[in-house]
């Protein structure tokens, strides 16, 4: 049975109000550290990344694409990528300058019958090597992240990211 217009408008937002919740997350726990001040840029209509982070102390900036779902995996498209490192590439006076991408995996799963299955929420945040040209990345509930290329999967080492905390 297929879904109606209704029912995929009240989807879409409530999958824009969980990726606007957890930018604001983000956001709020970066601007509780000493020296980190933190902004969300604004809808992807505007081809932004999610989160942007300084730290003139540190001369470090951090561009961060933000991904969160109640699946098994998420992923950043490889146009999604290439526009973090644009970003960070602008931003050449920071010595420091890191694209981190940040999954947050719900605390429910979607099963494919629509209904709910509880799980342990969990966060990664991986660090995307300037060096490796854009690919979809996909990662997994587990953690581990690999490239989809192909529509065929490709482990893919990315080091994990150590958030700033109070």
């Amino acid at each position: 049975m297929e879904a109606s217009n209704d029912q995929k408008a009240r989807s879409a937002r409530l999958r824009r109000r969980r990726g606007y919740r957890w930018e604001d997350i983000l956001v709020k726990r970066l601007n509780g550290v000493g020296g980190w001040r933190a902004f969300r840029l604004g809808s992807p209509s505007v081809a932004l990344p999610d989160v942007l982070a300084v730290n003139t102390e540190d001369r470090a900036i951090l561009i961060v694409e933000a991904k969160s779902g109640a699946k098994t995996s998420l992923s950043v498209p490889p146009n999604q990528i290439q526009r973090c490192l644009d970003w960070c590439n602008m931003f050449d006076i920071y010595d420091t300058r890191t694209v981190i991408l940040a999954f947050k995996f719900l605390a429910k799963k979607r099963l494919d019958s629509g209904a709910y299955e509880r799980r342990i929420m969990r966060e990664y945040y991986k660090v995307w090597d300037p060096a490796v040209e854009p690919v979809e990345c996909v990662c997994a509930y587990d953690g581990q992240t690999y490239a989809l290329i192909d529509k065929t999967r490709q482990q893919m080492e990315m080091d994990d990211y150590s958030m700033p905390s109070t």
